[in-house]
């Protein structure tokens, strides 16, 4: 049967939404009872094609990386996430309508108005459906009329500034923004209330009484770093090393929108990999990566107001200093490299850098992999260098020892000012402040003790700054303390290592698969246009469709025989033995991204033989049984391409003859 292919022209996301939803890759969790916004069931294709993705990411860093690979609790005591900063900061801003009570997330609502209004603009101008199409940031609002107004140029050069840094915005430059621009809820037409933060964590209480808040994770990380020591020790105290986990996290989202974008529980793959600060983050194989290609969206090109991006190889990025440090730029390439083999449409992937005011609270320097899908950019890989913050915040609150001890093949001699305390006059000086005071010494900089110690000499006494302690100076004396210059020799090194942290978010990145690899096939002659999902076969649900030309019971014991076969093989396949035209079978699998399939047909009975078709191309080749299992292994494991099985085995035109005439 001739096919017009439409691969690659615009498609209609209710369409697509609709046949994900009617073949169940998802479906909204609880909807007999109505729903609840956020949350999403997966069902048996969806969960085939996450859990080929998780094995494909398995494979390629924690097998690639001899990374450790941990599982932690997705319940976390309150202290945990108050030391690493998550119950003070882990926010986004909200605003409320004064009217419905309706809750807004900010950046989204300046975002959409502005775009709306950019929009109106155009059409406005003239602009054509095909301009409009070619916009990256074009969003379409279903059930939102635009209103086609002109703007002066100079706030048309504005709105595109402001969204092109739009994650830089605190909450109250968002409140700035609405006032000057008279922002207003497109719902009830009237302006928003001021922008307040709001914690994103799930909060629970562990136990019975109820005296032991905790919360549902926002990341897997913590879990990771807790585990620091314990992990270094099995690592046989070995640097630099990583580890891994793969776990649901949970994130109480201000406005759930975008079906599997934006949700409350999603599944994330995070890594952790623990670097040596001294010596500038070098990866022994960088080399290897150095010459990959990406599309990098730079800070300094955002905060002017632009999007202008930039095809640079990851090696001249990080001598050029754009990426920090080396190790972070290889796993941005390996992020990249991922993304590749799992079937995201490389032009429609970049690279964008943090800015000042969205970077997190821990980052030294961070890049957003960003997969470009018909809701904008979206974020999907974050890979952060989180120095030392957490490993140092935890082992500074418990006093555990979060630390590698480095032993130096040639001791080295430091020469330091030290403070020591005369512990028995101290104490009953100070009584309950003696804690504070001692901290306040402890903490004073080699700069700070060499100039007090001449001081100390002379005067006999010192003054130092202690919070909450009198006055907040306190006076002591030199029978209290000493301080002194002195030489030691030191056999081991003590750091604490940094952390680079490539963060995956498997949903968004499963439905940007969804739009990359989505197109119709429409047939000669007929109005129907079938959907196809162009799965690589490394990550398809199903990756065999077995399809006998009839019911003729001769068919059976060789539909049950490929289908052991195949199993045997660990290669998943499905029987599709409906009454249904061959086209119609293979056209309805296509919908779920079966790259694969074979028919069995009478030849088949007489000789052993069967044909193997190309979902994407239709294309056939037949060959005997043991040609076709090792063509159908060697495309699910990657090793080959259609174009390469073509040119090894005989093209097959049709079994619709050999029907006929049976």
């Amino acid at each position: 049967m001739a096919t017009t292919t439409l691969k690659g022209q615009p498609f209609d996301r209710p369409i697509l939404d609709s046949m994900l939803r009617r073949r169940m890759f998802y479906t909204p969790s609880f909807e007999i009872y109505g729903g609840t916004a956020g949350l999403y069931d997966y069902g048996p294709p969806g969960c085939a094609l996450q859990a080929n993705i998780v094995d494909l990411w398995r494979k390629h860093f924690v097998l690639e990386e001899d990374m450790l690979e941990v599982d932690c609790t997705s319940l976390t005591p309150a202290e945990i996430l108050k030391t690493s900063g998550h119950v003070d900061k882990f926010a986004d801003w909200m605003c409320k309508d004064p009217k419905n009570g309706e809750i807004i997330r900010a950046d989204h609502f300046v975002e959409e108005v502005l775009e709306a209004r950019l929009k109106g603009d155009k059409e406005a101008r003239g602009v054509t459906v095909e301009e409009k199409e070619a916009d990256p940031k074009k969003k379409k609002k279903k059930g939102k009329a635009t209103e086609a107004v002109k703007l002066e140029d100079a706030v048309v050069k504005e709105y595109e500034s402001i969204l092109a840094q739009i994650d830089n915005y605190n909450g109250e430059e968002l409140g700035h923004l609405i006032k000057k621009w008279e922002l207003k809820n497109p719902t009830t037409g009237v302006e928003p209330l001021p922008p307040v933060a709001f914690n994103l964590m799930f909060q629970t209480t562990i136990g019975p009484s109820s005296n032991a808040p905790g919360y549902l994770r926002p990341e897997t990380a913590q879990g990771q770093f807790l585990n620091f020591a314990k992990l270094l020790e099995f690592n046989q105290q070995q640097m630099p090393f990583a580890s891994a986990s793969i776990g649901k996290s949970f994130r109480n989202e201000i406005s759930p929108r975008a079906g599997l974008l934006r949700v409350r529980e999603f599944l994330m793959a995070e890594i952790e990999h623990y670097v040596d600060p001294e010596g500038g983050k070098k990866h022994s194989r960088f080399h290897e990566v150095q010459d990959v290609e990406l599309v990098l969206l730079n800070r300094d090109t955002q905060l002017a107001g632009q999007t202008k991006v930039e095809k640079v190889a990851i090696g001249k990025a990080v001598a050029d200093g754009i990426v920090d440090n080396e190790t972070l730029g290889y796993f941005l390439a390996r992020i990249h490299l991922f993304l590749n083999k799992i079937g995201v449409d490389q032009s429609k992937i970049r690279f964008r850098q943090h800015m000042a005011n969205e970077m997190a609270h821990y980052a030294a320097d961070c890049w957003d992999a960003e997969l470009q899908t018909s809701y904008g950019w979206i974020e999907c890989v974050g890979c952060a260098d989180r120095s030392a913050y957490d490993l140092t915040v935890h082992a500074k609150k418990t006093g555990a020892p979060l630390m590698v001890r480095q032993k130096l093949e040639t001791p080295i001699s430091i020469t330091e000012w030290e403070v020591e305390l005369n512990k028995k006059l101290f104490g009953p000086q100070f009584k309950k402040d003696g804690k504070a005071v001692e901290a306040a010494i402890i903490a004073l900089s080699q700069e700070q003790r060499e100039s007090l110690a001449p001081t100390l000499s002379q005067d006999g006494k010192i003054t130092v700054e202690v919070a909450g302690v009198g006055n907040g100076k306190v006076e002591l004396s030199k029978d209290l303390l000493v301080i002194e210059q002195r030489t030691r020799v030191e056999n081991i090194r003590e750091y604490t290592p940094n952390v680079i942290e490539p963060s995956f978010g498997i949903g968004r990145i499963l439905y940007c698969l969804f739009e990359h690899n989505y197109w119709t096939r429409a047939s000669d002659g007929g109005d129907e246009a079938r959907c196809v999902l162009s799965f690589p076969p490394t990550v398809a649900p199903t990756k065999v469709l077995l399809v006998p030309l009839s019911g003729h019971e001769s068919f059976k014991p060789l539909l049950k025989y490929m289908s052991l076969k195949l199993r045997s093989l660990g290669v998943s396949s499905r029987v599709d033995d409906s009454s249904a035209s061959i086209g119609k079978r293979y056209s309805r699998n296509d919908e779920l991204g079966t790259p694969l399939g074979i028919t069995i047909d009478f030849q088949s009975v007489n000789d052993k033989t069967y044909t193997l078709r190309d979902r994407d191309s239709t294309k056939q080749v037949r060959a005997d049984e043991e040609t076709i299992l090792a063509a159908i292994k060697s495309l699910v494991e990657g090793a080959k391409v259609w174009a390469d099985i073509e040119k090894e085995l005989p093209a097959f035109e049709s079994q619709e003859a050999d029907l006929a005439v049976r």
